[in-house]
C-alpha cells in the first residue's frame, strides 16, 4: 500500500444543532466509561491498532472531524497528531485539517495547532444571518466565523475553509449574498456550500413535520446555488467538486481521497473506512466503541464491495468533480448514454471530446439524475 488518508472522528458537541444527524454527543448523552478530557487516549489506541493492521503506508492527509474536534483542546489534538507521526510514515506534503466551530477557538489555540503540525482549518460558519443561525440552532453569533478565519490566517494558516449552508426556511437571496460576501472577505481560500437537507430524527425534521417550519424549497435552493457559484467565480474561486470551490492551490486534498476511491482509515466512534474495496465501520456510541477497542477491535461490521458497486461509486463520485470520469472506464452502453446526455446539455461536450464525462455547469444542479441515467 503506497498511501492512505486518516480521518479522526471527535464525537463531542456543546449542543446539538437542529439539522444535524451526525454521530455526536453532548456531555449529558455520553453515559459512563468515557469522558472528553481523556478521549484522545482512546483514539490513540485505534491509531496504534490501524498501524499494526496496515502494511506501513505513508499518510497523505489527516482530517479531524466531528462533532467539534477543537473541544478537545489544542494539547489533545496535537497529542493525537504526534502519536500518528510515531506510528506511521508521514508524507512531506501531508495536509492536516481540523474542523472548528467559531466559538470553540481563539488566537492562542490556532497558534498552538499551527505549532503542533496542523496546516488547514475548516470553520463551520453556515450563515451570516442571525435568523438563519437561529433556525439552524447554531450557538455562534454573526461575525464570529469571520473573526475566527482572520485569527487562523494571522496564526499562519495558509489554507482556511468556510462551510456554508443554503436553503434554510426563511432565508432570502440577500441572506445568501451577505453570507458569501462575509466568507470571501474573511480571507479564506476555500468555501464549501451545502444545500440544507432535513434528516429524519432531527429537531429540524420535527419542526417541519409539525408545520412550525416549511420544508426547504428545491427550486429556491437551486437559485441560491447559482447565486453562490457566480459570486465565488467572480471572486476567483473555481468549483472542483459540486459543493466545493477554491482559489488556485486551495483545493482540499483529504476529501479528494474519498471522491477518487482511494484508501482511508476512519478512527473514532462510528467512523467508516475503505481499503481495496472493503468497507467497514466502528461502533457508534463512544462507550461501546471504547469497550470494543479494549477487547481487540472497534469494528461493528464490514462489507466487501462488488465490482458493480465499485463501478457505481466511481461514476457517482467522479461525476461530482470537475475532472469527471474517464470514459475509458465506462461500458460501451454508458459511453453511448454520455453522448445523449451531452447533446441535451447535462454533460460538458468539450470535456467529453477530451475523453471525460463531466457534468456541465448547468448540469451540476441535476447531477444525481445524470448519474442515474448514465448508469441505467
Amino acid at each position: 500500500m503506497a498511501s492512505i488518508s486518516l480521518y479522526v472522528h471527535v464525537p463531542f458537541c456543546v449542543s446539538r444543532c437542529g439539522y444535524c444527524d451526525f454521530n455526536t454527543y453532548t456531555a449529558s448523552e455520553l453515559g459512563g466509561g468515557v469522558n472528553q478530557e481523556s478521549f484522545h487516549e482512546i483514539l490513540n489506541q485505534e491509531v496504534a491498532f490501524a498501524a499494526r493492521t496496515l502494511d506501513q503506508p505513508t499518510v497523505s492527509t489527516i482530517f479531524f472531524g466531528g462533532g467539534t474536534p477543537t473541544l478537545l483542546g489544542a494539547a489533545a489534538l496535537n497529542n493525537i497528531l504526534e502519536f500518528i507521526g510515531h506510528q506511521f510514515s508521514i508524507s512531506d506534503t501531508v495536509e492536516v485539517t481540523t474542523e472548528a466551530n467559531p466559538d470553540s477557538v481563539d488566537a492562542k489555540m490556532f497558534a498552538e495547532l499551527k505549532a503542533g503540525g496542523f496546516n488547514r482549518i475548516s470553520i463551520g460558519m453556515q450563515s451570516a444571518s442571525s435568523k438563519v443561525l437561529q433556525v439552524l440552532q447554531r450557538t455562534h453569533t454573526p461575525g464570529a466565523s469571520e473573526k475566527a478565519a482572520r485569527l487562523a490566517r494571522e496564526a499562519g494558516f495558509e489554507h482556511v475553509n468556510m462551510d456554508l449552508i443554503y436553503g434554510t426556511p426563511g432565508e432570502t437571496d440577500a441572506d445568501v449574498r451577505a453570507s458569501v460576501t462575509a466568507a470571501i472577505e474573511s480571507g479564506v481560500d476555500h468555501i464549501s456550500a451545502y444545500s440544507l437537507i432535513v434528516e429524519d430524527g432531527t429537531a429540524l425534521a420535527r419542526q417541519v413535520q409539525s408545520g412550525d417550519l416549511p420544508a426547504p424549497d428545491e427550486d429556491l435552493s437551486a437559485d441560491r446555488f447559482e447565486i453562490i457559484d457566480q459570486m465565488l467565480e467572480d471572486a476567483g474561486m473555481q468549483w472542483y467538486e459540486i459543493s466545493n470551490w477554491a482559489l488556485p492551490g486551495g483545493q482540499g486534498q483529504h476529501n479528494q481521497s474519498y471522491w477518487n476511491g482511494s484508501d482511508w482509515w476512519g478512527i473514532g466512534p462510528g467512523a467508516h473506512s475503505h481499503l481495496s474495496g472493503t468497507r467497514w465501520w466502528n461502533h457508534k456510541h463512544p462507550s461501546t466503541y471504547a469497550r470494543a477497542l479494549e477487547n481487540g477491535s472497534p469494528q461493528a461490521g464490514q462489507e466487501v464491495l462488488t465490482i458493480e458497486q465499485r463501478h457505481v461509486e466511481m461514476v457517482m463520485l467522479g461525476l461530482r468533480t470537475r475532472k469527471g470520469v474517464d470514459i475509458g472506464l465506462l461500458s460501451d452502453a454508458e459511453q453511448k448514454r454520455c453522448s445523449a446526455l451531452a447533446a441535451r446539455g447535462a454533460l460538458d461536450s468539450g470535456a467529453l471530446a477530451l475523453g471525460f464525462a463531466r457534468v456541465s455547469d448547468h448540469g451540476r444542479l441535476l447531477a444525481d439524475l445524470t448519474v442515474r441515467e448514465l448508469l441505467a
